[in-house]
């Protein structure tokens, strides 16, 4: 098994959203829940199951008749790596530029920001 990385490629998160929401799944329930979304081949969603077994990010056990997979670790704790690798990336570890983008842009709501700040003081 290889160290888990922070980052997950669009596909593994596409994937790892499956499973999180999910919890124990095939990698046909995996296969057909993306598929409702777009078209994607039953082998190419093994082979990222598989790459993200390798990664370290789900766990695989023996089933009646196919392998169960589970995520190895909870969805807050990856996507807040995925987050501070990001921050560190792009704005130097700094999330203020990044909030600031955000309410510059308009890409977060004067409702959300009430609530952050709300969170920010309890």
């Amino acid at each position: 098994m290889r160290k888990r990385t922070a980052v997950l490629t669009e596909q593994e998160l596409e994937i790892m959203k499956v499973v999180w929401d999910r919890g124990n799944v095939t990698v046909r329930d995996v296969y057909e829940s993306l598929l409702e979304r777009r078209k994607v081949a039953y082998t190419t969603v093994m082979t990222m199951m598989k790459i993200l077994e390798d990664k370290g990010h789900l766990k695989k056990r023996g089933g009646e008749k196919a392998y169960v997979y589970s995520a190895a670790e909870a969805k807050h704790k990856v996507l807040a790596g995925m987050v501070r690798e990001f921050v560190g990336r792009v704005f130097n570890g700094s999330a203020k530029p990044l909030l600031v983008h955000l309410v510059e842009s308009e890409e977060i709501s004067p409702e959300e920001l009430s609530e952050l700040l709300k969170k920010g003081k309890s």
